[in-house]
């Protein structure tokens, strides 16, 4: 997340890379998240560049309001984005879109809510080259830290 109001999300990607001719010529982008079952195909996407091979064939893909932005069904998550900024970094491209729709398939919502867990989200740990399994709920946010009281020279 990088904003609220409205719901903006941002990812960074080398300039060289071959999704970011397509994100500028679109004005849009989707977010994939993988399921663990999904780490083979994941890492191959980052293995090979799409200018010399078709990753497309690994999946099947599907296409949300905007119609522009692929997304991937077997994955637990899909975000589409349109495009609202690119910040130019050194070596990469900050791309900022506004949330237009959020695809979640139906065996994995409670009650119309996400069932994370059921998700098995693979996560990248960049730096390091790792991929890691989303883990479990341990504590609700902004409640945990109530637990803690502000000392007198804390308070502003």
């Amino acid at each position: 997340m990088v904003d609220y109001d409205p719901c903006l999300i941002g990812f960074s990607s080398e300039k060289t890379h071959y999704t970011n001719r397509g994100i500028k010529e679109n004005r849009t982008f989707s977010v994939n998240i993988p399921s663990f079952d999904m780490a083979s195909d994941t890492d191959f996407c980052g293995i090979y560049s799409g200018a010399k091979v078709d990753k497309s064939k690994l999946f099947e893909v599907f296409y949300g309001d905007l119609q522009t932005a692929p997304m991937i069904s077997r994955a637990p998550i899909n975000v589409e984005c349109k495009l609202v900024r690119t910040i130019e970094l050194f070596h990469a491209e900050f791309f900022v879109g506004e949330i237009a729709g959020v695809y979640i398939d139906e065996t994995h919502l409670i009650d119309g809510k996400p069932d994370v867990k059921s998700m098995n989200l693979l996560l990248y740990e960049d730096g390091l080259g790792k991929y890691w399994r989303l883990g479990d709920f341990f504590a609700k946010a902004f409640d945990i830290g109530k637990q803690i009281k502000p000392k007198p020279e804390q308070n502003i």
